[in-house]
């Protein structure tokens, strides 16, 4: 016993005691709810002050997601081809031309076309008549763009305007669908519901009808290149059905 309380011995288990208490306090203890790294970096980042001008900065390479599983990737299959029955109404070369899109874009699915496209013709009919050129500049190609800037322009020249609501869709459907060399290419047909009357500088009713809902068939070719970053499809040609 009393060679196990020298003093050479007391003073190594100060030493340690010290050195332990040092280490706790600069490592400190693990409880299990530790932050990873990243973690600590994205805390520091979201607390970091935002600089003027960089109040809506988004990553031009955003982090690529997980690869699909084998049964991921069937599922995807399978949803795919469902989409393409149903929106090809047993008309092969829409559902052939709507394969080779998704073949040649990933992010293509022909359900989410579809509800865009349907957005975006209530936009341009209503930017339409409503004389809004930014929003149409923005979902239409140049060339199209023009024609309806055209139809504007001679409408106010003429003092005209269009009282103008957008009922709704009763039907839609895909008429073409093709991959080109440059582009996706998809023809839509829209059959639409809407309440429309052109009146002259004084209100006097010239066309349409301000209280009946009326019919009116349009089809519209939307395109896209597979390979661009911008998701985003431009109506190139526009036609209308009797």
């Amino acid at each position: 016993m009393e060679e196990f309380f020298d003093i050479p011995t007391l003073i190594v288990i100060g030493l340690a005691i010290v050195v332990l208490f040092r280490l706790r306090q600069v490592l400190g203890t693990r409880t299990g709810r530790e932050r990873t790294p990243l973690q600590r970096q994205n805390e520091a980042a979201a607390k970091a002050p935002v600089k003027p001008g960089e109040e809506n900065v988004v990553q031009m390479r955003p982090r690529p997601a997980e690869p699909l599983t084998d049964e991921d990737a069937e599922r995807a299959k399978r949803k795919l081809e469902t989409e393409i029955a149903q929106l090809a109404h047993g008309d092969e070369k829409v559902a052939s031309g709507l394969r080779e899109i998704a073949e040649a874009d990933s992010t293509f699915t022909p359900k989410i076309f579809m509800e865009g496209a349907k957005a975006a013709y209530e936009m341009v009919v209503t930017a339409f008549a409503q004389g809004d050129r930014q929003t149409l500049k923005n979902l239409l190609e140049k060339e199209v763009y023009d024609g309806f800037e055209r139809a504007i322009k001679d409408r106010e020249a003429a003092g005209r305007k269009i009282d103008f609501t957008f009922v709704g869709l009763p039907k839609v459907e895909i008429a073409e669908a093709e991959l080109d060399k440059r582009n996706a290419n998809v023809t839509v047909r829209f059959h639409a519901e809407v309440v429309s009357a052109t009146l002259d500088k004084d209100g006097t009713l010239i066309e349409g009808n301000a209280t009946e809902i009326t019919n009116i068939a349009d089809e519209w070719t939307f395109a896209r290149s597979p390979k661009s970053r911008d998701p985003n499809w431009k109506l190139v040609a526009t036609s209308q059905l009797e």
